[in-house]
């Protein structure tokens, strides 16, 4: 009995509780629900924009394929002109993948026209844009090719190193491995080639073609140094 009326007597203490405070209790569970519902409405709203993004994006690459046997051809076209245009507005205010996409797609149009300077630029803006997605070291990679064709070896090889340190798989990355030895053999740095194609080696040993040519270079920067 007595701890019956003592259950009664916390169950009328809580119950007195709630009445007197009810409307603070009410608001604070009212809050909770708001930031819970607020979240909820935020991720939704993310994720519709970001989908929404995904099409625009798709759209401007399905452009783009119409137009691209006139890239080289017809470098002036006036639609090609437009779609450029329509590519850099869009892509200057998204961000994440989609963006760094319309970037990419710039960059290439670029590369086809051999605009290098402008394909590094915004290759560069890809990767800088899509971070942690898979075209992020794709692109620092290209970004790299872009620079060797104007012959900047430095930046090149401050690009292949990029796309190695990207957060995400990246299948070229023993052809960019290779090329960082490359560019450090053909500027003298023989000892940062073969540490290099050293690393290659047994980094990337599955990459069989990458790591014979790696072996390759390394027999032949040892043969000169006897």
């Amino acid at each position: 009995m007595q701890k019956t009326a003592e259950k009664t007597g916390l169950n009328e203490r809580i119950n007195d509780f709630v009445q007197k405070n009810r409307t603070p209790i009410f608001v604070s569970l009212g809050l909770i629900v708001l930031v819970i519902a607020g979240f909820i409405i935020s991720i939704s709203i993310i994720d519709a924009v970001r989908k929404n993004a995904i099409s625009a994006v798709e759209e401007l690459s399905e452009r783009y394929d119409t137009l691209r046997p006139f890239v080289a051809e017809d470098p002036v076209n006036a639609d090609l002109e437009t779609l450029v245009n329509d590519l850099e507005t869009f892509a200057k205010k998204t961000n994440g993948y989609s963006g760094g996409r319309a970037w990419a797609i710039i960059a290439a149009i670029h590369s086809e026209r051999k605009e290098w300077g402008e394909a590094e630029t915004a290759w560069a803006a890809a990767a800088q844009t899509a971070k942690k997605t898979y075209l992020e070291p794709l692109a620092w990679f290209n970004a790299g090719a872009s620079a060797e064709e104007q012959s900047k070896n430095d930046e090149a090889l401050e690009y292949y190193t990029n796309s190695l340190a990207a957060n995400t798989v990246f299948p070229a990355a023993a052809q960019a491995q290779f090329s960082i030895g490359r560019l450090k053999e053909s500027g003298g740095d023989k000892d940062g080639a073969l540490e290099a194609y050293r690393t290659l080696i047994s980094d990337r040993s599955y990459d069989t073609i990458w790591v014979n040519f790696a072996h390759s270079r390394i027999i032949a920067l040892e043969a000169q140094a006897e």
